[in-house]
């Protein structure tokens, strides 16, 4: 047989083993007979008192005690025992090695079968020790019973031991109902695996885990969801070996809300602000629609479709009502790609009609958000009668359903429609608040759109209207031309060119461009266009026409700008007058293939007032080609406006087919897909080249 475990080991396992507390006070152990000789003395006891059982046993236990103290009151326990009544107290005893030890002994009589008399057995400990552990006993058992934080003690196999009534009233059971019971079978619906987890690596590691979250429902609130918050902490024997965990918990689920709907007005005041930014950014109806939708997912939405009604979306003003339904185009839809329910909703572009009893028409009516909380059979049912979508999207998934309109300035421009698939989420009234702030700013911004579209185009009407629309030079002269407006995202400015045949077969080559943009920039355009057709035919000088063309300026309501070059052509002999106000110079283009811009003083544009104009005289060679234009050919944002105008010039160089070509080449090269501003160009051959085609 191998050799033998000692017992002090084999108690101090099996309890580790159990999850006991064992080791928290040393107690000696001795006994006596009848008569008062020690009989038994234990290990324990020689490790307290230092004696030996051989230097013990036989003696009376009275010789033990200190010899300079009252020894009346240790015989008087040792009878008091001996007659049959168990007895503790504190006496000083003497140690082995000469010093006086406090002990707090137990003694309780054992019937001695022998001597048919009480022999006694004697449990001591070291009073200072156990009056420690009385005093962390008292505050522990204070803490423990009176604390609002709920409290439970495990053993090394994650078992409560103990619970404190906070807890009790936390999980809603008695301490009965946990007692030798691991956490997932007291509470099955709360994340028992991940908080053992990390019971075991605090029992592993030593170290304490704070601030773990315990989620999930109890006894006590079957019906919610809680979050409590709870710290581990291992405890050990004196020898250092771990006996169990104690955990505390603290109830967060109001100070998580708070938390959290902090943080979602946070995110939801982030959405606004990002909204404003990009829905305002653009004056498209179909990129404000789509910005509105894209924006809306996946934040409050898994799927999202903006519908325009399809007066507006035509260009036209708003009909008279929705008595007899609606039709509505859909210009925003979200995702486009990768979602099963916008697989089943209809694609962008397509105008959807709808009669008058259906939802749809209905929210428009009524200019309020529509919710459906739970999407389900019966939910659908007036919707069913019309179309076959919503019984797809409930087979889709979808379970929560909300319709907002967009409403700006007292009208109902059309609506925006929200869906949701993820799980246990549906829309509730915060939601469709902030659906609601979306869709008025999407609104907003889909007006804007539209009138910004209707006086774009009106601009544009009245600029083409303006432009001269059949040209016919004099002999001698010949000339192509054109006009490109400025991209969808840009307004209309006030560029122009015109070609007037004057007396002696003269003629004069004009263009300009008025600062500003949109019908005002339009109309003052037409205005000065036409003062020059009428000073041209009474051949007016150059300057005294460009002075004249300042008076008209003088005179309009809101101050205007406008560069203006004028050159008066006699195609027989070449010569020609440049005058400049602020605009752009001319270039020349020789038959032998040189270009050149013409350098003449630049003045300042009409409406500065109070600068002199000055005529820049040249003789061109017959066939050569002017080539006027507007800023808008030449600028371009990022690039350098003296490299632009050698651009120009090289390209000048080319050799051409025709003027038409030439025109078309310049712009083709020059001017980036989405033109920034405006652009007029004008050429003019001055004579005929026969042996050059041109």
């Amino acid at each position: 047989m191998g050799e033998q475990t000692p017992i002090e080991e084999l108690l101090s396992g099996a309890a580790q083993d159990a999850g006991g507390w064992v080791g928290a006070l040393a107690v000696a152990q001795m006994a006596t007979g009848w008569d008062g000789a020690v009989v038994r003395w234990s290990h324990s006891a020689q490790e307290l008192l230092g004696y030996t059982p051989p230097e013990v046993v036989g003696r009376h236990i009275a010789d033990l005690l200190h010899p300079g103290a009252d020894r009346v009151l240790g015989r008087a326990l040792w009878e008091t025992a001996a007659a049959g009544h168990g007895v503790m107290g504190t006496v000083t005893a003497w140690h082995r090695d000469g010093h006086p030890l406090e002990l707090e002994i137990w003694a309780s009589p054992v019937p001695d079968r022998r001597q048919g008399a009480s022999a006694v057995l004697v449990f001591a400990a070291d009073a200072h020790a156990a009056r420690r552990i009385r005093g962390s006993s008292a505050v522990w058992d204070g803490l423990f019973s009176r604390s609002p934080v709920g409290i439970a003690v495990f053993d090394t196999q994650l078992r409560f031991l103990q619970v404190n009534a906070a807890l009790e009233a936390m999980n809603g059971l008695p301490e009965s109902s946990h007692l030798g019971r691991r956490l997932a079978e007291v509470l099955p619906e709360v994340n028992a695996e991940e908080m053992e987890t990390a019971m075991r690596e605090v029992l592993r590691t030593g170290e304490p885990a704070l601030d773990r979250y315990r989620i999930g429902r109890t006894p006590a609130d079957p019906g919610h969801d809680r979050m409590w918050s709870c710290s581990y902490t291992h405890v050990q024997d004196p020898g250092g070996r771990p006996i169990g965990v104690i955990a505390t918990l603290v109830d967060i689920t109001v100070q998580r809300r708070d938390h959290l709907e902090a943080e979602a007005g946070r995110r939801r005041l982030g959405l606004l602000n990002e909204a404003s930014a990009r829905i305002g950014a653009s004056l498209d109806l179909e990129r404000t629609a789509q910005a509105l939708a894209d924006l809306a997912v996946p934040y409050l939405a898994d799927a999202v479709t903006v519908d325009i009604l399809e007066t507006l979306a035509r260009g036209d003003e708003p009909g008279a009502g929705l008595s007899g339904g609606v039709e509505l185009r859909r210009l925003g839809k979200a995702p486009l790609t990768g979602s099963a329910v916008t697989r089943i909703l209809a694609p962008l572009g397509r105008t959807l009609g709808f009669p008058a009893a259906a939802p749809y028409t209905q929210v428009l009516a009524a200019r309020r958000p529509f919710v459906i909380t739970h999407l389900d059979e019966s939910s659908i049912a007036a919707a069913a009668r019309y179309s076959s979508v919503p019984a797809q999207l409930l087979g889709a998934g979808v379970h929560s359903f909300l319709m907002v309109p967009l409403t700006a300035r007292d009208l109902v421009l059309g609506l925006a429609t929200l869906c949701r698939t993820r799980p246990g989420d549906p829309f509730a009234s915060e939601d469709a608040a902030l659906a609601v702030e979306l869709a008025t700013r999407a609104a907003v911004g889909i007006d804007n759109a539209r009138l910004y579209q209707h006086e774009h185009e009106t601009a544009v009407v009245l600029q083409r209207s303006m432009l001269p629309q059949h040209i016919t030079p004099p002999a001698g002269i010949e000339v192509a031309h054109r006009y490109l407006p400025a991209s969808d995202v840009n307004e209309v400015g006030g560029d122009w060119y015109d070609v007037l045949s004057l007396p002696g077969g003269k003629a004069a080559l004009l263009i300009g461009d008025v600062m500003g943009h949109g019908i005002g920039a339009a109309a003052v355009m037409g205005r000065l266009s036409a003062s020059v057709r009428t000073l041209g035919r009474l051949d007016m000088p150059p300057i005294a026409m460009l002075q004249q063309l300042e008076a008209t300026l003088a005179d309009l309501a809101e101050p205007m700008l406008a560069t203006f070059l004028y050159v008066l052509c006699d195609p027989a002999t070449g010569h020609c007058d440049v005058t400049r106000a602020g605009h752009p110079p001319p270039a020349v283009v020789e038959p032998d293939g040189t270009a050149y811009l013409v350098n003449s003083p630049p003045g300042a544009p009409l409406g500065v007032g109070g600068i002199d104009f000055t005529t820049t005289h040249l003789t061109l060679p017959r066939g050569s080609v002017l080539v006027l234009y507007t800023d808008g050919l030449v600028e371009a944002r990022g690039s350098d406006l003296d490299q632009r105008l050698d651009d120009l010039t090289r390209l000048l160089t080319e050799p051409q087919q025709s003027l038409d070509h030439l025109c078309d080449s310049l712009i083709t090269r020059l001017v980036p897909a989405s033109a920034d501003d405006d652009i007029a160009l004008l050429t003019a051959r001055v004579g005929p080249v026969p042996d050059r085609p041109f």
